[in-house]
């Protein structure tokens, strides 16, 4: 079983304003994924059932429901009609960042040969009334859309970026899944019924049928403008580049529409935990029911580490497996996630940085327990990351490296020094008549306690 979490940064809310300086729409922010305790009730679960609910949506999509109209189009704004300076978008780290970002989008794009659908999470920057620029990256969804089919054709790729959405959409499209898998199918998993879906203004996209915002147009082949400088959730400001464009056709809203977007800065931000909660939940479900690998007792990256971290929690079947657990999970997602993998044993409380730091500190030789892999594909906004390879282009990947730590006990250790269990039960047991504040056992001492009772 995996132990519930809560946030060590518990204070953190949602934010909504309602008075926004030459603007009559609200914008709300930090209301999906500003703590783990905010993150597990979009989810309608508590946090020790996040995986769960997870494992339902990736098991069991179920397919969008196709509706004739919806509040996305209360409101529809077509041609001259259309300005991207009518909605407040924020300028999310002031002073630093080159423009207004569009940051909680759930972007949806499709193969043309597949005709499946993705909906991914690509934050986009204000150039014009009708103009935005997107980073589209070669191994994204998006991108492989993009890159391989829409622009080789020398055509435009339908675009469509809905904001405002039921949250489990908005969480789906930050996560890293397999490739042909809608993240929308996912969504109606995770909520047991179909999502409802309409069809865009100007393309045979589908969108969520009860967004606060849909944007459509088309990305043109080879066009490309001038962005970035934009807080990214490594917590540095990313470098400027040239990154394709969206020509914006058309907008639809709700009559009263309220203005969603997520916080990017350096962690802790809502952003950052979006992703790392639907990564960790993401690799908990390939470790366990897809690979089988026995032993797995949980598995998440850091909040801190922003899907560079991960830690898996095990139990050692034989020789050499802790470190073969490490080299898989650093490959089972995406290149960004993960750079870092920590595997502890059983014992350990991943989600307790304190036992971590024990384990590694304790556990490690770091000339036997450390692996290095060198000349991976690295996270395209590491700023540690090495050169590209050969001359430097949009559709190439940085190089970096991965790093294993095995903080597993490989041979017999002394004896743990805390008191039996018994005596700690008793000890509790007098503390409570006492009449002095209560003491909450913590997760770390309840696995030590229940491994090494005597």
């Amino acid at each position: 079983m995996r132990g519930g979490y809560s946030s060590p940064f518990l204070e953190r809310y949602g934010v909504f304003f309602d008075n926004v300086k030459g603007f009559n729409v609200p914008v709300v922010t930090g209301i999906a994924a500003a703590s783990r305790d905010m993150y597990a009730l979009a989810l309608e679960v508590t946090p020790d059932k996040i995986y769960e609910r997870w494992y339902e949506g990736l098991k069991h999509p179920l397919k969008a429901k196709v509706v004739s109209s919806g509040p996305v189009k209360e409101i529809i704004k077509r041609g001259d009609e259309v300005d991207l300076y009518e909605l407040p978008n924020p300028i999310w780290t002031p002073g630093k960042d080159d423009g207004a970002y569009l940051s909680a989008t759930c972007v949806v794009t499709r193969d043309p040969v597949t005709r499946i659908q993705n909906m991914g999470a690509y934050r986009s920057r204000v150039h014009g009334k009708n103009r935005l620029g997107i980073a589209i990256r070669p191994h994204q969804h998006i991108g492989i859309h993009y890159y391989n089919n829409y622009e080789p054709a020398n055509e435009p790729m339908p675009i469509a970026i809905a904001m405002g959405v039921d949250p489990t959409l908005l969480l789906t499209s930050v996560a890293k899944m397999g490739y042909g898998l809608d993240e929308i199918e996912v969504s109606g998993g995770m909520r047991g019924a179909p999502i409802e879906v309409v069809k865009a203004e100007t393309s045979d996209l589908y969108v969520p049928a009860t967004a606060e915002y849909v944007i459509e147009g088309f990305v043109p082949p080879r066009v490309r403008e001038t962005e970035g400088r934009f807080g990214e959730y490594t917590g540095f400001i990313g470098r400027q580049g040239t990154n394709p464009i969206i020509e914006v056709k058309c907008i639809t809203h709700r009559k009263q529409p309220i203005y969603q977007g997520m916080i990017s800065q350096i962690p802790p931000c809502e952003g950052g935990l979006a992703a790392v909660e639907a990564a960790s939940a993401v690799l908990y479900n390939r470790l366990v029911y897809d690979l089988a690998e026995p032993g797995i007792k949980d598995a998440c990256f850091t909040e801190s580490g922003a899907v560079a971290h991960a830690l898996v929690r095990m139990t050692p079947l034989y020789d050499g497996h802790s470190m073969k657990v490490g080299v898989l999970t650093s490959h089972l997602l995406d290149a960004n996630a993960a750079k870092i993998v920590t595997v502890v044993d059983d014992d350990i409380d991943i989600r307790d940085p304190y036992a971590v730091d024990w384990a590694v500190s304790f556990r490690v030789n770091p000339a036997r327990d450390v692996l290095i892999i060198d000349r991976c594909l690295a996270p395209q906004l590491d700023p540690s990351a090495g050169p590209r390879w050969g001359e430097p282009t949009e559709r190439e990947r940085r190089l970096g490296s991965k790093m294993i730590i095995d903080a597993t006990m490989k041979k017999d250790y002394p004896s743990i020094s805390i008191p039996p269990k018994e005596y700690m039960e008793r000890a509790l047991r007098d503390w409570h008549k006492t009449g002095l504040p209560e003491i909450k056992v913590k997760e770390r001492t309840r696995l030590l306690l229940d491994k090494y009772p005597v």
